[in-house]
């Protein structure tokens, strides 16, 4: 029994797309009776698909809604009185078959033409029959021509539809040519993965009518032979003038000539026309952006547009991707109906004319690319700081760009200070964010070195963490962070002596001997009360605090993990091991850093070997046990502690802290104990 099932299940993979989408339509239409198939309709038209499970349920093709429909699966007719189509069609020769499926104007044709006692005879053929609708969509000339000479054009037509041996849908492989009863020119055969299958571009309406002698195909459009290459396509057009110089400065033409099956978004010359002079000029004069231009208007696989029904992503020999779809009768390309001329077929693929060129990523400037994104705002900020020349030549740079979200309030006011700072969102050298590493240092055009944090859910350079994928462009590559981007500008104990919020803690560090600590080489995140957190302690708290050595560096350290970690990296809690022992936790909450559940004040003040948060609290280990009181702080930590006290004149001023001071330089006077 297992060997059976898997058997089964092979037969079922090795269907084509088309047999695998006319089985969910068998499905579908089950309930109906035997052989009934349901089918999705265009409303307004007489358009009808079977389609997979994902269309049935979003009732849409092309964006247009559908009705769904029940009617007999190819090969099967109805019975009087019978509930669904228990019947086979009759099996009769092509030219009966004809009449039966559909296409009863290529049977009169096949009459008028002669060709009717060839298929009504002995033989195995194969006719692609365009459907009645099909005939009369052709324009009157084009039919004139035809129908005026039914004994060499209107015959040599039909043969070109016909195939001289049986040829199932299962045959009809993607890619896959077959030679035709006229002249043995090629019928060029595309089998989608989405079940449609299409004839030089022509769908196939009804497939496998069976006949005695071959097989029917109904297809929505006559077909015409096709002898040009893409290449030849370019060079006969004269809307394509400047494409075909383009084409030929850039030695595509060999591919476009060869075999194979490409799909060319062939910009028109008004395409062209429309882009800036300044920017067609840069990329006309460089071989290389202008080679990565016209890839991206090649596809890898031919795609006749009868095969998109809804959109899809296709590679480009470029290497991007473009978004291929479509809104009721209309090819769009990245949402946008920019398709002119559609389905005009080569030996080697199809072209589509489009009237808006499509400039890659990896033929743009990094101004350009951050002109196009989430991040416009801070191209504005760089020409007014007069930096736009580092964005639009040839010089390998990466841009931090804060995207537009950060400047909400406004754009800052360019002085020097603001220039140098965008001076250090410029990276010397073209990166790419999936080859950053942790602890990698980056140098700036402002002679800055950024550091590198990598974590689970994020990544980033400083303070500022990547909002978007990079965008690569010729020279430069674009990285859209979430905020504007602080290079840190000292050690961490440097940044607190330099703010006057810190100077208790600061004065706190040196009394515990733990300024060396913070000077050296590291990575902390510090956690630093502020001097409102020691005033919010209970006096004697604080008196006992500032009066022992010991118990204070205990605390200090708990203030101190011996990693970085940034706001950006935080969120969901995140524990840190703080130097004291007890872990740390850090979480998000309403856009806030909480740090054992204390709001932080201020997030992200980057030091050259780590980073603070400025918090209005000091916090105390969860498990703390009862410590012995140590000694007093011996002179030179008291003396350490003098001077920073006397610096500070704002802590001395403070009414709950000046006493503090007072008692503790009163006992520099006794002869004390080290710690």
């Amino acid at each position: 029994l297992p060997l059976l099932l898997l058997a089964l299940g092979l037969a079922a993979a090795a269907k084509s797309p088309y047999q695998q989408v006319l089985q969910h339509s068998r499905l579908r239409g089950r309930q109906h009776g035997p052989n009934v198939c349901a089918v999705q309709k265009l409303i307004g038209t007489n358009r009808k698909y079977f389609t997979n499970c994902k269309q049935w349920y979003q009732r849409k093709i092309c964006g247009k809604s559908t009705v769904i429909s029940y009617e007999c699966c190819p090969g099967y007719e109805k019975v009087p009185g019978e509930k669904g189509c228990p019947a086979a069609l009759p099996l009769s020769n092509i030219y009966e078959t004809l009449g039966v499926v559909g296409s009863a104007t290529t049977q009169l044709y096949s009459d008028r033409s002669n060709l009717r006692p060839e298929i009504e005879g002995p033989g195995s053929f194969t006719i692609f029959a365009p459907s009645n609708e099909a005939w009369a969509s052709l324009s009157a000339e084009t039919l004139d021509s035809l129908v005026s000479n039914v004994n060499i054009e209107l015959l040599n037509a039909l043969r070109y539809h016909m195939v001289d041996k049986r040829v199932l849908t299962d045959d009809l492989k993607h890619g896959t040519t077959l030679s035709s009863m006229y002249q043995n020119l090629p019928i060029q055969i595309h089998h989608y993965p989405n079940g449609i299958v299409t004839v030089n571009c022509a769908r196939l309406l009804k497939a496998d009518h069976h006949a005695t002698n071959g097989v029917v195909h109904v297809i929505d459009k006559v077909i015409a032979t096709t002898t040009n290459t893409i290449q030849q396509i370019i060079e006969t057009e004269d809307s394509l003038e400047t494409l075909r110089t383009a084409v030929a400065a850039s030695d595509l033409s060999s591919l476009l000539e060869s075999e194979g099956q490409y799909t060319l978004l062939a910009p028109t010359n008004e395409a062209f026309e429309k882009i800036p002079r300044e920017t067609l000029n840069r990329i006309l004069g460089d071989p290389e952006a202008l080679r990565d231009l016209l890839n991206h208007h090649i596809l890898k696989s031919a795609m006749c547009a009868e095969a998109i029904i809804a959109g899809l992503t296709m590679e480009t020999l470029e290497g991007a991707t473009l978004d291929v779809g479509c809104s009721g009768e209309e090819l769009t390309l990245n949402g946008k109906p920019i398709i002119a001329n559609k389905d005009v077929l080569a030996t080697n693929g199809v072209v589509h004319f489009v009237n808006e060129l499509l400039i890659p990523d990896s033929a743009k400037t990094v101004f350009e690319l951050a002109q196009e994104s989430e991040v416009s705002k801070s191209t504005d900020l760089f020409r007014q700081a007069g930096l736009s020349s580092h964005l639009t030549g040839s010089e390998r740079v990466t841009l931090l760009a804060p995207v537009n979200n950060v400047f909400k309030d406004g754009l800052p006011v360019i002085d020097s200070n603001m220039r140098n700072l965008l001076l250090n969102h410029i990276v010397k050298d073209q990166l790419s964010s999936k080859y950053l590493y942790h602890g990698q240092k980056l140098q700036t055009l402002g002679d800055k070195e950024l550091r590198v944090f990598v974590y689970r859910n994020n990544l980033c350079i400083e303070n500022a963490c990547i909002a978007a994928h990079d965008k690569r462009g010729r020279f430069g590559t674009l990285f859209s962070v979430d905020k504007m981007l602080t290079p840190p500008s000292g050690s961490v104990m440097d940044v607190l002596k330099a703010d006057h919020r810190f100077s208790t803690l600061v004065a706190a560090i040196q009394s515990a001997g733990l300024t060396e600590n913070l000077n050296r080489p590291g990575t902390f995140t510090v956690f630093a009360p502020t001097n409102e957190a020691f005033q919010a302690m209970p006096q004697g708290e604080l008196n006992k605090l500032l009066g022992n050595a010991k118990e204070l560096a205990n605390i200090l350290k708990f203030h101190v993990a011996d990693e970085i970690l940034v706001s950006g990296a935080v969120t969901a809690l995140v524990r840190l091991k703080s130097m004291q022992g007890d872990k740390l936790e850090v979480s998000m909450k309403n856009n806030v850093i909480h740090i054992n559940k204390e709001p932080v004040a201020e997030s992200d003040i980057m030091a050259t070997n780590g980073v603070i948060y400025a918090v209005n609290s000091v916090l105390q280990p969860q498990a703390s046990r009862p410590q012995e009181r140590g000694d007093e702080p011996a002179d030179p930590a008291l003396e350490i502690f003098k001077q920073a006290s006397a610096l500070s004149k704002v802590s001395q001023r403070n009414p709950r802290l000046a006493p503090v001071y007072s008692r503790i330089l009163a006992r520099m006077k006794e002869n004390s104990g080290g710690f």
